[in-house]
């Protein structure tokens, strides 16, 4: 557990009892309190690896909330760097038929590098010598949204006379996700509410050589993007009495979102007052949070909650509630 300012004995006894809960930013009776040093980022989630070819892998994770860039590891070694608005890549230069073990760490705009992910492990193929023909075209692409940040594809498997090795999936002419060969459907996350998007499917075989892009699959996610479809709800406030100080207790319902949501923000009366962030098991069904917020009886405070989104953006504030100190529960 970290603060940037002090708290009273209770709320830290509270909080040592939590043991996964991360107190990013407290805030007193006045309000939130800005500067100091944040929290390092925590370990990237979701990491996958596949074989791209026999002398490449794809590595993939999730958003990690305050990260500036990642790093990717194999094994012990640092093999490449992305921006943090990046959450996948490409680690070329392998030798084929080997074993790998790869793992990503995150750093934070101050520098420090949070935990490394647990580690993945991808096995390339072998060798082909002389292999200049593509695979066949992937065919029958269709898809549906799967919610309103999310979208699931299939497609009919392409052949190749020395086999597929794995499928690329392209959003316009990015490539933004890759399965293994024998993958002929998945699953895409972090996508906006109530947008517009334009996928393809390629096939790469072992030697590198990639199909042309099959037919466009084109859809919209639904929900209207105002973050409604984001937000917490069943958010309730109360107040009570603790060693000669009032407590604001808050709960609420998680958004229904693909992935899991490891950190969340209160706001204050219009002001961001606390980041709580979860180290460990996530809450699903409903979350639960006391903070302090001063002696006086008889203060009335506006409180809402806003979560971070596995897509590495903040989603929609739930309702604002009124909350008086020694109003009871």
């Amino acid at each position: 557990m970290r603060s940037r300012s002090a708290a009273p004995s209770s709320l830290l006894r509270r909080l040592a009892l939590c043991g996964t809960l991360v107190l990013v930013a407290s805030c007193g009776r006045a309000g939130a309190e800005e500067g100091g040093g944040g929290a390092a980022p925590g370990a990237p989630t979701g990491v996958t690896a596949a074989a791209g070819s026999a002398t490449s892998v794809h590595v993939m994770w999730n958003a990690t909330a305050g990260a500036e860039a990642y790093e990717v590891y194999r094994g012990t070694t640092k093999v490449t760097e992305v921006p943090g608005s990046k959450h996948m890549v490409d680690v070329p230069r392998l030798r084929p038929s080997t074993r790998y073990v790869f793992s990503v760490r995150a750093r934070g705009a101050d520098g420090r590098l949070g935990p490394p992910s647990r580690p993945v492990r991808a096995r390339t193929p072998g060798a082909v010598a002389d292999d200049r023909s593509a695979p066949t075209r992937p065919a029958a692409p269709a898809g549906r949204a799967a919610g309103s940040r999310a979208v699931q594809l299939s497609w009919s498997a392409s052949t190749d006379h020395r086999g597929v090795a794995s499928y690329d999936i392209h959003q316009g002419a990015t490539k933004i996700h890759s399965v293994g060969g024998g993958q002929t459907a998945t699953v895409l996350t972090g996508l906006r509410p109530g947008t517009d998007y334009v996928f393809t499917v390629r096939a790469r075989d072992a030697a590198g050589n990639v199909s042309p892009a099959s037919a466009a699959v084109r859809l919209t996610t639904p929900g209207t993007g105002d973050g409604r479809a984001t937000a917490p709800t069943g958010f309730r406030a109360t107040s009570h009495r603790e060693d000669g100080a009032y407590h604001v207790d808050l709960s609420w319902v998680p958004p229904r979102v693909d992935g899991e949501i490891a950190e969340y923000q209160v706001q204050l009366d219009g002001r961001p007052a606390t980041s709580l962030v979860y180290g460990g098991s996530v809450p699903r069904d409903r979350a639960t949070y006391s903070f302090y917020v001063g002696r006086e009886a008889g203060v009335t405070h506006r409180v809402r909650v806003r979560a971070m989104l596995p897509d590495g953006t903040w989603g929609g504030f739930s309702a604002e509630r009124a909350v008086t100190t020694g109003a009871g529960r």
